[in-house]
């Protein structure tokens, strides 16, 4: 029986969720597995990849054939590396202590790449949210900036009219009281 580590899909329509599986290779996609290895999780940035190392490794000592994606999240997950080492601890190029230490180094400088990765995210996250905050508060001050011009233009418009009836009337009121002074003046000459 030959063993084949795949995807197993799960999840809803638009948001897949695979188990990483141990199946047999005749298998459907969905059916029948011999062993659940982890979990897989596309919808998270960066995908969410749960997995029992020393499983995968078991079976890959066993001869199972990872699928592409699924060598892919091995490999992610130093199962690969882990395989390979231990290899090399059969053959004697190596002892189990060294083996340990290059895995844990592996792993611990992948830990730091994926955790630069989420504070990366997490930053440019929080720069667009302020960027957009920014933004909104710029457009709210001119919204307020046009709002008040409005009502100054409504009080003004309303004004006017009255500055206009009064300035007619002062006008009249000028015009009045200038002839009565040229009359003065005419009459003091005489």
């Amino acid at each position: 029986m030959s063993v084949k580590i795949r995807l197993q899909r799960h999840g809803k329509k638009g948001k897949p969720f695979y188990w990483v599986v141990a199946a047999d290779a005749r298998s459907k996609r969905d059916g029948k597995y011999l062993e659940k290895i982890g979990t897989y999780n596309p919808n998270t940035n960066p995908a969410t990849i749960d997995l029992n190392l020393d499983s995968a490794v078991k079976w890959l000592h066993n001869g199972a054939q990872p699928t592409d994606t699924a060598r892919a999240i091995l490999s992610y997950k130093g199962a690969l590396l882990k395989h390979h080492l231990d290899g090399g601890i059969r053959k004697g190029a190596l002892t189990q202590e060294q083996a340990d230490a290059k895995l844990a180094a592996w792993l611990e400088a992948k830990s730091g790449k994926v955790d630069a990765k989420k504070d990366g995210l997490s930053k440019a996250q929080a720069d667009a949210k302020a960027k957009a905050f920014k933004a909104e508060q710029e457009v709210n001050a001119k919204r307020l900036a046009a709002a008040a011009q409005a009502e100054a233009d409504a009080i003004a418009a309303a004004t006017p009219a009255v500055e206009e009836e009064v300035a007619e009337v002062e006008a009249e009121a000028a015009t009045e009281e200038a002839p009565a002074a040229e009359e003065n003046n005419e009459t003091t000459e005489a």
